[in-house]
């Protein structure tokens, strides 16, 4: 039996990697090869890094350093969760694990517009034509020509987030006219945020540009962002009787732990914010609280 196995290897799954390994502990690591880090071409607000680092390049070193001290990296898809007495039994796509403790480090997945096809969608995020994240990569596009792609309340707080790096901003209503209430028109018309109806389709890189057809006319942007939410891989934590909130995000208490004694969470899967940095720093935490639960169960001693 595994002191802990980690479903995830994201940053979060990955510095609780290295945390826990560092502390003499037996562990797993479980990895589908999905973590939304690998889709960063270039982050620029990590720490440590002044000229920026890929995605991918970030967690090479990441699993690099896990592997110097012995957590490996195993490449199955976790399909099933359960508590089973004192210990929780893990259910992969090519057998059957037991741990002590577990920590969800499963994240989230960005919606992206429904009629923006594969090839497109990834050749533009690699050239900052598409994005994700204007906290992560607001900077890049100050002062340029930017849509937000989205409506409602969601939509719009983007929007005016953005409205802090350019003037120059639209929101594009992914399904015909916008669903605005008085409260959120009356703050795009302050911000001079402009609004198009959609819907979005048509998507083709032109030149240094991402165009697309809306309601009225064929319009073209340096950067366009999917305001579309995202969806919370929360799935096993409810399969093992965690709670979640309304949206899906793993409840946890201040040291990480959810509802289920012995099962922890970390990174984007948890509510707060979805950054590289919060992410590794709930790791931490996690897997010292980790650390510590075990020791009480059974004194930690070379």
């Amino acid at each position: 039996m595994d002191d802990c196995i980690i479903i995830g290897a994201g940053p979060a799954g990955l510095t609780a990697a290295i945390y826990l390994a560092r502390y003499h502990l037996s562990i797993r690591l479980f990895d589908c090869g999905t973590s939304r880090a690998a889709w960063i071409p270039c982050t620029r607000n990590h720490a440590g890094f002044p000229d920026g680092i890929a995605g991918n390049g970030l967690l090479r070193r990441m699993r690099e350093q896990a592997r110097k001290y012995g957590a490996l990296r195993e490449e199955k898809r976790v399909e099933h969760l359960a508590r089973a007495g004192a210990h929780f039994t893990v259910g992969t796509d090519s057998g059957t694990y037991t741990a002590r403790t577990v920590l969800l480090a499963t994240g989230v997945v960005n919606r992206r517009p429904d009629t923006l096809p594969d090839e497109v969608h990834d050749e533009a995020l690699a050239r900052g034509l598409l994005r994700y994240c204007p906290v992560c990569d607001g900077y890049e596009v100050t002062d340029r020509r930017i849509a937000v792609i989205g409506t409602g309340r969601h939509g719009t707080a983007e929007a005016l987030f953005l409205r802090g790096y350019t003037a120059d901003l639209t929101l594009v209503s992914p399904h015909g006219d916008h669903d605005l209430d008085r409260a959120c028109s009356a703050q795009l018309e302050e911000a001079g945020i402009a609004r198009v109806a959609g819907p979005c389709g048509g998507f083709a890189i032109e030149g240094e540009r991402l165009a697309f057809d809306t309601a009225d006319r064929r319009m073209a942007f340096d950067s366009v962002y999917p305001a579309l939410g995202t969806t919370v891989r929360s799935e096993l934590a409810q399969l093992a009787g965690a709670e979640t909130n309304e949206d899906g995000c793993v409840a946890v208490d201040d040291h990480l732990e959810t509802t289920v004694p012995g099962l922890f969470a970390a990174g984007d899967v948890v509510i707060g914010l979805d950054q590289i940095s919060h992410a590794m720093g709930q790791a931490g935490v996690a897997a010292t609280a980790i650390r510590n639960h075990l020791a009480d169960d059974r004194p930690i001693r070379r």
